[in-house]
């Protein structure tokens, strides 16, 4: 498998290394704005982002992965390309353990050593990160990203565009809003609302946007 890569920072390289080192295809070009023209480079394409989706029409056979962190990013790339689900590259290193009963979505990236295990579902362009855990029945929405080492237990849903940090512990059957950042370390023991950040052992969650100022303890 041919692929082309958005981004041409420290998660492509990740993602580049995942790809070539463990035989899952080749990576033959990035798009990224630091580029103004499409050029070739020691065989590799490189170019402006808007440019990627010309590269992929006249390619038929090249597949795509958004090579980007930042989950809000990702979406607004995504969004733009407007291109069919079958153009993504879904990428799972060979370390890690994935349930045959689980589902994972296209565009998504599952780093080394981590863990999804039956009946879990996780979206579209989603990161799990290295030795990040979802464990049975998490619904994991699109754009999401478990960083390292992140731990939810069964039953967990994250909701589409939120970030939970690296450590962060989550029990059973909770819910984290949508667009949330769970800050690194937590441990979250009831349900976090959309838009928010929360932080903390156990973890609390700053206003959103319209609160009033102040800060909310989930204990």
């Amino acid at each position: 498998m041919k692929i082309v890569l958005v981004g041409q920072g420290g998660h492509s390289k990740v993602i580049t290394d995942m790809i070539e080192k463990n035989n899952a295809g080749k990576v033959v070009g990035y798009f990224d704005d630091l580029y103004q023209e499409v050029l070739v480079v020691d065989g590799i394409v490189k170019g402006p982002v808007q440019a990627v989706k010309r590269v992929l029409e006249e390619n038929p056979e090249l597949k795509l992965a958004v090579a980007i962190g930042n989950n809000r990013s990702r979406q607004e790339i995504v969004s733009m390309l407007g291109l069919p689900d079958e153009r993504y590259a879904t990428i799972i290193h060979p370390s890690a353990v994935i349930s045959s009963y689980a589902r994972i979505g296209t565009g998504t990236v599952v780093m080394p050593l981590a863990v999804v295990q039956a009946d879990a579902s996780v979206g579209n362009h989603v990161i799990i990160n290295t030795g990040a855990i979802v464990e049975h029945d998490n619904i994991i929405g699109d754009f999401v990203h478990l960083c390292p080492k992140a731990a939810l237990a069964g039953g967990v849903t994250i909701e589409e565009g939120t970030q939970v940090g690296t450590g962060t512990s989550v029990i059973p059957g909770i819910n984290i809003g949508t667009w949330t950042t769970v800050g690194a370390g937590a441990t979250v023991i009831k349900d976090v609302p959309a838009g928010c950040t929360a932080v903390g052992v156990p973890a609390r969650h700053t206003r959103k946007e319209g609160e009033n100022q102040g800060v909310k303890n989930y204990i």
